[in-house]
């Protein structure tokens, strides 16, 4: 550069102090520099910009401007080149220069790799294996160790020491930068076991009843778990408290492809009796319980044949409408075209109770969606509920205030 400025004296005749001539250098790079801002951010990021829409990938880099930060860094590792070339080394000049263009390098270097992690996380979201993956916590956690080193080399750089001294004055600090660091952390650790450990997924409904959630995971990030519920509000979860607590993922459930029905109705005692003739007659009638009933009543003819016994109802057996019920409600829900055949299925009695005695129906459905699943089962208590009277059953209920009143009312009249 000396050699320039000393051709450009000898063409002039002017003698150029040193203040003229490190105006001129400066006045050299910063006119290169804005050649080279024009170059890459009006031809070159434009032209690119232009052929994005006709590429995924394309599109997904420029919307993170990746290219532009990239283009900022070189424009800075320029800046620094021509510092270093054309300034006196060591000089006053030099030196800001040169740490300026070098705090700029790093600084955009930073934002290119947040950038470049965007773009990875974009592109993983489009693939259905990666798109599964809680790859978000990971990067916000390789974020901020790479936004911490570079915070190391500035300050380094800024009071001209090396970064291995300040890297060994943190372990001083460890303590406190393991407390205010400490939920960042937790959630690096916790989104690496919920990846190796397939526990969670984007997509996925979680229900957690410690922090009120239930509903599907829409966010996997380093500190936080996003969880819309269905009532559409949105839970945050801490994400450490997925490793240490414990939660219900329901994704089995929805892979299954059936979802349980266990719901009971409870049969008033009182009601249960032994099936008379003109009882077993009337259900035969029921093309669901037509080979059950003829297949229970000659096994039980053949038992009380061979048994020499008075007739009476505590030695020979009989047909129970309760039994007949839940052998009706047994082939009808494998007859049901909604309910899986290839999962369990059965309708078994509970233990008694004040409420009176549970019949419960436990089968799963051909779909997990909400609004079917939710159809399908009322459909099925609804028929259970209309037809339990035909085995001269009743259903339990607690008296209310109408059966009361009524109650009441037939006392009064009898009285009267």
């Amino acid at each position: 550069m000396q050699e320039l400025i000393s051709r450009v004296e000898n063409l002039t005749g002017i003698t150029m102090n040193h203040t003229t001539s490190l105006v001129m250098i400066f006045g050299i790079i910063f006119l290169t520099a804005i050649i080279i801002h024009i170059i890459l951010h009006r031809i070159v990021l434009r032209t690119l910009e232009k052929h994005a829409s006709a590429h995924l990938w394309l599109q997904i880099i420029t919307q993170n401007k990746l290219f532009h930060r990239l283009a900022f860094t070189l424009q800075g590792i320029i800046v620094n080149i021509q510092a270093a070339l054309w300034l006196h080394k060591g000089s006053e000049a030099a030196g800001v220069l040169t740490t300026c263009a070098q705090l700029w390098i790093m600084v955009y270097a930073l934002l290119s790799l947040f950038s470049l992690l965007d773009v990875i996380l974009n592109l993983s979201q489009k693939l259905p294996a990666a798109s599964q993956l809680p790859l978000k916590g990971i990067f916000q956690g390789i974020k901020l160790i790479s936004a911490i080193l570079v915070g190391i080399l500035i300050i380094s750089l800024l009071i001209g020491q090396s970064p291995a001294i300040l890297i060994s004055g943190l372990g001083a600090m460890a303590a406190v930068l393991m407390l205010v660091f400490k939920d960042p952390i937790l959630g690096l650790v916790a989104g690496i076991q919920l990846s190796a450990n397939d526990m969670l997924k984007l997509g996925d409904w979680l229900e957690m009843p410690k922090y009120g959630a239930d509903g599907a995971v829409t966010d996997i990030g380093l500190t936080t778990v996003k969880v819309r519920n269905w009532d559409n509000t949105i839970t945050t979860i801490p994400t450490w408290s997925l490793v240490s607590d414990s939660f219900k993922n329901w994704s089995g459930m929805s892979a299954s492809g059936g979802r349980r029905i266990k719901r009971s109705i409870n049969i008033d005692v009182t009601s249960i009796h032994f099936l008379d003739e003109e009882e077993q007659q009337r259900l035969r009638q029921a093309h669901l319980l037509k080979p059950y009933l003829e297949t229970r009543h000659q096994e039980i003819l053949l038992w009380n044949s061979q048994l020499d016994a008075p007739a009476s109802a505590l030695n020979h057996r009989q047909m129970t409408n309760i039994g007949t019920f839940r052998a009706y409600l047994n082939e009808y829900l494998r007859n049901h075209p909604r309910i899986r055949k290839d999962m369990t299925l059965m309708v078994r009695q509970l233990a008694p109770d004040d409420f009176g005695l549970p019949i419960e129906i436990y089968a799963f459905t051909s779909t997990v969606v909400w609004l079917e699943y939710e159809s399908i089962q009322a459909d099925i208590f609804d028929h259970i509920f209309a037809v339990v009277e035909e085995f001269g059953l009743r259903i339990h209920q607690t008296p209310t205030g109408s059966d009361i009143r009524t109650l009441a009312g037939a006392f009064q009249r009898q009285s009267s």
